[in-house]
């Protein structure tokens, strides 16, 4: 059933290309013939440029679950509140894309930083294809900028980690034993005050034979949250046999290298001057602000290319030395 939406989603996208097409056939007939349509051409290039790049990115959605919703989580690297105030501008971001696709995100846990930021958090994005665009996050993105933190005004280079799993569907099996679970439950962390959880309704929850751990303290109810860590826990167990195959596939091609928390992806340079650059596909955007305020679409739609067909936009230049 999931690969029929797909196929009937490329049929559709492949119709609303044509389609477009035809419309600015006709409008450059009409040039050629004389016809003062130059002005609408041009007020209609953009959104078609924009319209056709959504519509090859769905065209390049075809993995197995590239049409499910995500997990995310954001880890801070070495670096204190330096980088865990860059965690919480990476936050920030995909909450922002997020907003501005229409797709609706839960927080199932976060852990407020001390000074500033936040040491990890863990969220959904739900939606048709989250998953697959989101793909192009999974590594470690580093930012430059002057501290705000550091009284002598110095540059600083920051790093922070970015996970990708997929939301596993209740109809995709996995066993998970009764006995390989143990579940701590703990007061949920809050502001203080009234909104501060005095019951033990956050979860945590840790699969013994992987040492993976989740937790959940969003809802007020812990039987909520034991759901929600279950739900997370699925998906990372799932992740985990997911990378298994892939590292199988990567032993029989030599030029496709798995991604680890080691691997740089992307540098967002705020001084001494402004850029987001993408590694893998040498995308270059000069306007940070647009990318950090949840513009990320270009990039998503790059990696896609790229890894599709090995096509990248840029060169070499432009990245600093930390």
């Amino acid at each position: 059933m999931r690969d029929r939406k797909r196929l009937e989603r490329a049929i559709s996208a492949e119709k609303e290309v044509l389609s477009l097409t035809e419309d600015f056939d006709t409008l450059f007939e009409l040039a050629r013939e004389g016809e003062d349509v130059l002005d609408e051409i041009a007020g209609e290039l953009p959104s078609f440029s924009e319209r056709l790049e959504k519509l090859e990115t769905a065209m390049l959605l075809s993995g197995p679950n590239d049409a499910l919703g995500a997990i995310v989580t954001i880890h801070p690297g070495a670096g204190g509140t330096e980088s865990q105030d860059w965690a919480e501008m990476l936050l920030r971001m995909y909450l922002r894309w997020a907003e501005r696709n229409e797709y609706p995100v839960v927080v199932t846990d976060r852990q407020d930083a001390e000074a500033a930021g936040i040491k990890s958090v863990t969220f959904e994005v739900n939606g048709e294809s989250v998953y697959g665009m989101l793909q192009s996050e999974v590594g470690v993105h580093r930012l430059v900028r002057i501290s705000p933190f550091d009284s002598a005004a110095r540059r600083h280079t920051s790093f922070a980690s970015v996970f990708v799993y997929p939301q596993v569907d209740d109809d995709i099996e996995i066993e998970i034993k009764t006995d390989d679970i143990r579940v701590d439950t703990y007061a949920a962390s809050g502001a203080g005050g009234q909104h501060v959880n005095r019951t033990y309704s956050a979860v945590r929850m840790t699969h013994l034979p992987t040492n993976i751990v989740v937790q959940c303290q969003n809802e007020r109810s812990q039987h909520k949250n034991r759901a929600s860590a279950m739900k997370q826990l699925k998906a990372r167990l799932y992740e985990l046999e997911l990378e298994k195959k892939r590292a199988e596939e990567a032993k029989l091609e030599e030029s496709k290298t798995a991604i680890n928390f080691g691997s740089q992806i992307r540098s967002y340079v705020l001084a001494p001057y402004r850029l987001v650059k993408d590694v893998r596909t040498k995308l270059a955007i000069g306007n940070v602000d647009r990318v950090l305020d949840g513009d990320i679409d270009s990039l998503i739609h790059a990696f896609l290319v790229w890894r599709k067909t090995g096509k990248t936009f840029g060169d070499d230049s432009g990245e600093p030395e930390e």
